[in-house]
């Protein structure tokens, strides 16, 4: 059996929250989105890398298509270290630094590619050990015509 309640006690329910209980409310709220800022930064960290890495992948595969669409004769006149410095979306800064290694007597050919702050060092010094030069990517390929 239910029991109604006077109208002067209803009332009192029905007014809502009380100022202290929506400042808790707006206070753990706050609390837990703070806990996922890191996260957002986190995020937006993994995908910058996520793009330097596809773009560095891109530009060896494009080398290497490049190189295989030569002729023999062409492939026997590049010069043994090919270093260029590519501005991928045209705003006239460096994006990436790529080095071609053809190592002629196995018709072997390597591509590095470096982020643009290492464009001080020589291709020699890169190559020697790309490791420790923040490589990006790397391939290598054999063509034999």
């Amino acid at each position: 059996m239910r029991t109604t309640l006077p109208p002067h006690r209803r009332a009192g329910r029905d007014k809502g929250f009380s100022l202290i209980e929506a400042l808790i409310g707006i206070a753990l709220v706050g609390i837990g989105l703070i806990g996922l800022v890191p996260l957002f930064s986190l995020s937006v960290m993994i995908n910058l890398r996520a793009n330097q890495l596809g773009s560095a992948t891109f530009l060896c595969q494009q080398q290497i298509d490049n190189l295989r669409s030569l002729t023999l004769t062409e492939l026997n006149i590049l010069p043994v270290v090919q270093d260029e410095q590519i501005d991928i979306n045209g705003d006239g800064t460096v994006d990436f630094r790529r080095i071609t290694n053809i190592q002629r007597n196995i018709d072997f050919y390597k591509i590095y590619v470096f982020p643009p702050s290492q464009l001080l060092p020589s291709a020699s010094e890169l190559l020697a050990h790309p490791e420790q030069h923040f490589i990006k990517a790397q391939m290598g390929t054999i063509i034999k015509r």
